[in-house]
Parts: structure tokens; C-alpha cells; sequence
């Protein structure tokens, strides 16, 4: 404190000390005004907030915070009504630009967007484009596009040349009245058939893997054939800049010859080189910073280098992508390290750079508007017609055939780089520009909707033999929950492969994940679960889905499949219990973290009423078929039953203990009657004799209206219906710690077949 003290007036000294030797300072415009008007130091305070809130730095951050707010909020909406989330960012883009924004609140568009300010949004954008692309590339795997080169080649060319004429007819009509006096018509007829013809890898993807449509024959000529196109196109953009920036066809030979070298160069020296690294570093132990400057370096020096050439520094990024080691692991991590800031900040700068581009008022006569429906209508047959009955050729059936083009009809954010790559270059005029811009966005919107639409007009056949068994939908979030689930669904309904068929879901939550990371999720998510099918002998199908709505998918994918039982999990095991309990004497000497326990003391201990109540709701009231919720208190088998009669109704969980008893022929069961049911109800008394007579010897009755925990200590799993448990869960926290594993069950069918 002393010391303190002693330094403050030293301090002191030092500043009277020098301002005695510059007796006359100059007087800063903040004094002058003071000076001047009289003003108090609150409103020099406010004056200095102004001046530094119009520094371009400071504008720059309050871009960035409104950018990132709007595109977030209308990501997530938009990914709420089952569309892909570049959709609400590109829509975010056109709500902050002239054309909302700018037109409802011209002061604030002003203030937050000067002038001169967009020349560093621009910079950020290009940025973010060209890391962006580098990641498109490393997810091509150009093996698998060899190996499927030959079945996709006719789809995927036909996708590109069938719109690609249609642009050039329809820019023909087009040229002389809103082009003329703005480009030649040789640059202009180019991009206006490159734009009709791109093909938005990415959001294909992305919607195949919301559909669930990865592992399928669809799925896999969809992808493959989207990648195709984005190669085959992003080398006819090449083209068409270079023959652009030269205005002749000859002329542009020889940026097309460097191009070739370039392209040489990057597979036969550098990939080979890389193929030798990637096998070194493959983990994130080895992938150091120094692994990562290096990489960074070729892509910057590929971008750099096609920049110079003439074909736009984007397209050599993209081919640095595509070089990048075959190594998932080595592409997966380079990928985590790019993605996160590349999708959430820099990627929704272009977006917001687009829309201040996108002046939807420029289309201000009907005339214009009926030219933009024209555009739509043009760009949808061509992509659809191309692409549909090329495949049809090829041998797809009808309903593939026109599902996949309504699939790479879909253009989104690679549309909207080719169109700024025209704008910047001066050959798409603004209103034109803007023609596009919305023809990428109806576009990308209607894909999935007529891809539902196909679906309902031709439904999926399925064999007959496969619709007459009971059908078992088993929902899994962390890979280990599944094989538990497994292995209940095992014990309560045997393998009898002739009367049921189980099928495995599992979903990775964000709609934003890469195909790379999708495909080691999947292995990652499914490989406990496919090692216990194999070691219980029981078969199952796997189904994969990327959502940011898990409840509504189940929901969704249980309705449509039809499925008669659907079993998820809910609770921790015995095994993290204990850690609660150990952790407890720490948590008894910090008076804070007491009164948190006690103030939450449902979540700190083991108690799954609440997903029951909260979480399983949905699922029961939306789905058409049982809905089985599962609580783990370290399952293994089932020796002693337990099953809770509170009504009537409950009856019918005899039925599921039938099969856990011709199952389990060791195990026995106790039905607990809290209500005189068994003694009093017609209904109860007719279906429990029978199941008495069949399974004499393994079955004990117990009247008994008080519940304790030693009983539920004696058995090993319990059966109890939804309505029961909802009564039970309320009345004794302490005793419900007691619980051996339950199955909470919800019926809704009484399909036959187990």
C-alpha cells in the first residue's frame, strides 16, 4: 500500500514537472468548442462517442455486429421452415441493402453502410470467398468422381450444356435492350449461360443429407454428378473470364494455355508432394502451426497465381482445395480449422456485400418483372429437362430421374459468385444482375419442396415383405447410447428376422456440416452400435439425417417410414451417477455451489422426469405409432420384471411383457396393482388370466397402494405406461432414485406381429 501511495505521487510530480516545460499547448477542437459554446464535459463526452463511432474501424465493427446478428436470425428461420440456411443469409444480405434497409431507413442505411466504407467489406468478402472455395475443393473426392465419371458423366455434362444454350438464346432477346451499351455481347451471352448452368455443390449436399439420402443410390449420383458439374463448370467460367478480360476468342488461348500448365503443375508436382505430407501429419498432434502456415501459403500463392494469369484468384483456390491430401482425417482437420470462421463471419460478409449490390427497386415496371419470371422459368427447364432426361437415358427410373433435377437445379451461393465475378467485371448490368440474384434464390428455395413434391407424386415402393413385419425405429443421439438400445430392443423383441426389422437413426445437429465431416460422423456415430448388431445377431438398417431440429426429424422420419414402435433413450446410467455422488463432498464445502445443488437438484441427480415431460412430449403427440422412452440404470438383462398397473389402460403392457418372458425364459415378473384392478375391473380380470395361465410359474401378483424404493431395488427393469409415470415421477423424488431400468411406454397402435 505504501508503495502505492508512493508511486501515485511521484506520478503526480512527473506530470506537474512537464507541463511546466510547454506552457503554451495547443488546443484541441474539443477544447475549442468548450471554449466557444460553454458546453459541460457530458456533451464533450458525447461529441468524442460521435467522432470515434464514424472512425472506419468502428464502422467496420458495427457492420460485423449487424451482419452477424441479421444473418443469424434469419439462418435459424429459415432453417425452421425446412430450407438451407445460405438461403436466410443471402436474404439477410438483400434485408440490410438498398433494397430494404436503405429504402425504409435511408439515414441509418447511410450511417452503418457509408461509401467509403465498402471497399474494406469488399476486401473481407473476397477473403472469405477464397477460403471458402479452398474448402469446396478439399470436399471433392476426386477418387470417388473417377470411379463414378463413367454413370454421372452424360448427367452431369447434359446439367451444363442444355441450360448453358438456353442462357445464350435467352440473352440474345435480352442483349439489345438491357445490355448493349454496357458489354459486348460475346462476354455478356457467356455469363448469362455459365449462370443458368452452375450448380450449388454445396446446398445439394447439404439437402441430400437432410433427406437422408447419403447412402442411396439417388444420393450418390446427386453428389456425384453435383461434383461433376462444379468442376467441369468452374473450368468454363475459367474460360469464359479469360475470353472476357481479352474480348476475342484467340486471343484468350493463351490465358487458357498458362491455365493448362497451372492446372499440370498443381496435380503433377505439387499434389504429389502434398500426398507425401499428408501421410506424415494425419493427426492434430502433428498438424502444428507451421504444418498450417504452409498450407495456407499454397493457397494464397494457387489464388494468387490465377489471379495473375486471368481466370480470378477463386478458381485457384479451388484447385488448391482439390490437391490437398485424399487423407480424411488430414482434410477434416484443415477443414475445423477454416470452417468456423469462414461460415460465421467472413462467408456472411459476401452475403451482406451481395445485397448491398441487390437494389430490388431498379425492377420498377412490369415489364422487368415479367423479363425476372422469364429468367426463373428459363434457368428451372433447362437445369430440370438437362439433367432429368439425361438420366432417364442413362437407365434411372422416372422418379429419379426428376428428382435429380429438381436437385441440381438448385444454384444458391456458387450462383451468386459467378454473378459478382460478372458484376465486378462490368459485363452484367445492375438491373440484370439483379435478375439473377433473385433467380438464385427461387431457385435454391424450390429444391426442396419439389423434391417432396416427386416423392408424393411417385412414392417408393417397398416389398411387400418388409411392410407386413412390426417395424422397430431405434433413436440414438451419443454413439454409445445405441448399443444399450440395442440390446433392450434384443431382450424385449427377440431377433426373429422373419417378423421384425429394426432400424437405427442417428442425427449430427447443424445444418451447416461438410460432406467430410458427415461421412466420418456417420462411421464415428454408427460403428458401437453395427459392432453390437454383429455381436447379438440381430440385423438392422442405418439412417443418417443433419438437422438443427432432432425432435421434429424423428418426428418426420418416423411418420414417413411408418414405422410401429419407436424407442429413444432418456437418463444417465448408474455410472455417471456415481460421479454426481463423488463430486458431492467437494461441493458440500462451497456454499455456492450447495445452494445451486439444492436450488437444481432434479438435474443434479438423476431424474429423467423432466425429458419425459419436456423433450418425449413432441415426439408422443406428433408421431402416428408407440413411442417407448428408455432410462439406463445400467442395463444388461432383464431376470425380474417389474410392471406398474395405475389404471385400466395399463393393461396392455402384458403384451410387451408376453415377449420379454418368451425371450428371456429365465426371467420373472411382478405386476404390482396399486388401484384393486386386477380384483375389480371386468376388462383386466379377462385379459390377465390367460397370461397368468401361460407363464404360471414365473409370474407373482401384488396388491400393495404404497410404492417403496426396496421394491424397485429387487427387480432389474420396469414397465410402466406414460400416463402412470407422469403420476409417479411428481410424488417421490427421493424413491424415484431407486428406479432399475425402465421402459416408459405410450401406446397408439395395436399393430400384431410380436
Amino acid at each position: 500500500m505504501l508503495l502505492l501511495v508512493v508511486f501515485i505521487l511521484l506520478g503526480y510530480w512527473l506530470v506537474r514537472k512537464g507541463d511546466s516545460f510547454y506552457p503554451e499547448l495547443p488546443v484541441n477542437s474539443f477544447q475549442e468548442v468548450s471554449d466557444k459554446t460553454g458546453e459541460n464535459d457530458w456533451s464533450l463526452f458525447m461529441q468524442s462517442i460521435q467522432q470515434n463511432i464514424t472512425e472506419p474501424f468502428a464502422v467496420l465493427l458495427l457492420q460485423l455486429i449487424a451482419i452477424l446478428i441479421t444473418v443469424r436470425i434469419f439462418g435459424l428461420l429459415f432453417v425452421r421452415i425446412g430450407q438451407p440456411t445460405v438461403i436466410g443469409e443471402i436474404l439477410a444480405g438483400i434485408v440490410l441493402g438498398p433494397s430494404i434497409l436503405g429504402y425504409f431507413h435511408p439515414e441509418l442505411f447511410t450511417a452503418l453502410f457509408p461509401e467509403n466504407s465498402m471497399g474494406n467489406l469488399e476486401i473481407l468478402s473476397q477473403l472469405g470467398l477464397i477460403l471458402f472455395m479452398f474448402v469446396i475443393g478439399m470436399e471433392l473426392e476426386w477418387d470417388e468422381l473417377k470411379k463414378r465419371l463413367s454413370e454421372t458423366f452424360v448427367i452431369s455434362h447434359a446439367s451444363i450444356i442444355v441450360p448453358f444454350f438456353f442462357g445464350m438464346i435467352l440473352s440474345y432477346f435480352v442483349y439489345k435492350d438491357h445490355a448493349s451499351g454496357h458489354t459486348s455481347f460475346l462476354p455478356f451471352s457467356l455469363f448469362i449461360g455459365i449462370s443458368m448452368s452452375i450448380t450449388a455443390f454445396p446446398v445439394l449436399a447439404r439437402i441430400v443429407q437432410e433427406k437422408g439420402l447419403t447412402k442411396t443410390h439417388l444420393g450418390i449420383v446427386a453428389i456425384a454428378s453435383a461434383a461433376n458439374n462444379d468442376v467441369t463448370a468452374w473450368c468454363l467460367l475459367a474460360v469464359v473470364i479469360a475470353i472476357a478480360k481479352t474480348g476475342t476468342v484467340a486471343s484468350a488461348l493463351f490465358t487458357i494455355c498458362f491455365s493448362v500448365l497451372y492446372v499440370l503443375f498443381m496435380f503433377l508436382v505439387v499434389k504429389p508432394f502434398l500426398k507425401k505430407l499428408g501421410t506424415v501429419y494425419q493427426n492434430k498432434e502433428t498438424i502444428n502451426k507451421g504444418i498450417v502456415a504452409f498450407i495456407f501459403l499454397i493457397l494464397i500463392l494457387s489464388a494468387g497465381a490465377t489471379q495473375i494469369i486471368g481466370i480470378h484468384a477463386l478458381f485457384g483456390a479451388f484447385l488448391a482445395g482439390v490437391i490437398m491430401p485424399a487423407n480424411l482425417s488430414f482434410r477434416k482437420i484443415l477443414t475445423e480449422k477454416l470452417e468456423d470462421i469462414t461460415l460465421t463471419l467472413l462467408l456472411p460478409l459476401f452475403f451482406v456485400f451481395t445485397g448491398l449490390r441487390t437494389e430490388i427497386g431498379l425492377l420498377n415496371t412490369p415489364e422487368l418483372w415479367m423479363l425476372c419470371a422469364l429468367f426463373i422459368v428459363v434457368g428451372v427447364a433447362g437445369k430440370f429437362l438437362g439433367t432429368s432426361v439425361a438420366a432417364r437415358m442413362t437407365g434411372e427410373s422416372h422418379r429419379n430421374s426428376l428428382s435429380l433435377g429438381a436437385l441440381m437445379n438448385a444454384r444458391g451461393l456458387m450462383e451468386l459468385i459467378v454473378l459478382n465475378i460478372g458484376y465486378e467485371m462490368g459485363i452484367l448490368p445492375p438491373t440484370i444482375f439483379v435478375i439473377l440474384v433473385i433467380m438464385a434464390l427461387v431457385t435454391t428455395i424450390m429444391t426442396a419442396p419439389a423434391l417432396s413434391l416427386i416423392n408424393r407424386i411417385f412414392p417408393e415402393r417397398k416389398d411387400k415383405e418388409i411392410q407386413q413385419k412390426f417395424k422397430i425405429l431405434l433413436s440414438f443421439g451419443r454413439p454409445e447410447s445405441g448399443p444399450q438400445l440395442l440390446a433392450v430392443i434384443k431382450t424385449i423383441f427377440g431377433n426373429n428376422e422373419e417378423k421384425s426389422a429394426v432400424t437405427a437413426l442417428h442425427m449430427t445437429v447443424g445444418s451447416d456440416i461438410s460432406p467430410i465431416h458427415a461421412d466420418l460422423h456417420y462411421k464415428e456415430g454408427f460403428a458401437p452400435i453395427l459392432n453390437e448388431s454383429e455381436k447379438l445377431l440381430l440385423p438392422i438398417e442405418t439412417e443418417y439425417r443433419i438437422t438443427d431440429d432432432v425432435r421434429k426429424s424423428i418426428v418426420d422420419f418416423m411418420n414417413d417410414g411408418n414405422f410401429d414402435f419407436l424407442l429413444i433413450g432418456a437418463g444417465i446410467s448408474h455410472a455417471h451417477k456415481s460421479i454426481f455422488k463423488a463430486n458431492d463432498a467437494a461441493e458440500e464445502k462451497n456454499w455456492w455451489k450447495k445452494l445451486i445443488k439444492s436450488l437444481n437438484k432434479r438435474n443434479q441427480i438423476f431424474y429423467p422426469g423432466h425429458f419425459l415431460k419436456d423433450k418425449a412430449k413432441q415426439l408422443i403427440e406428433q408421431t402416428k405409432t408407440t413411442v417407448g422412452i428408455f432410462i439406463d440404470k445400467d442395463f444388461s438383462s432383464i431376470s425380474s420384471l417389474l410392471i406398474l398397473l395405475y389404471k385400466a389402460e395399463d393393461i396392455w403392457l402384458l403384451k410387451c411383457a408376453e415377449s420379454i418372458l418368451i425371450n428371456n425364459p429365465e426371467a420373472s415378473v411382478t405386476i404390482l396393482d396399486t388401484n384393486g384392478l386386477i380384483t375389480q375391473v371386468p376388462e383386466v380380470i379377462r385379459r390377465i388370466r390367460p397370461f397368468s395361465d401361460q407363464f404360471a410359474q414365473r409370474i407373482t401378483l401384488l396388491h400393495k397402494r404404497h410404492l417403496s424404493g426396496e421394491l424397485f431395488v429387487s427387480h432389474d427393469f420396469m414397465l410402466i405406461g406414460y400416463d402412470a409415470w407422469d403420476i409417479l415421477s411428481e410424488k417421490d423424488e427421493e424413491m424415484m432414485q431407486k428406479i432399475p431400468s425402465t421402459l416408459v411406454i405410450h401406446e397408439k397402435n395395436e399393430k400384431e406381429g410380436i
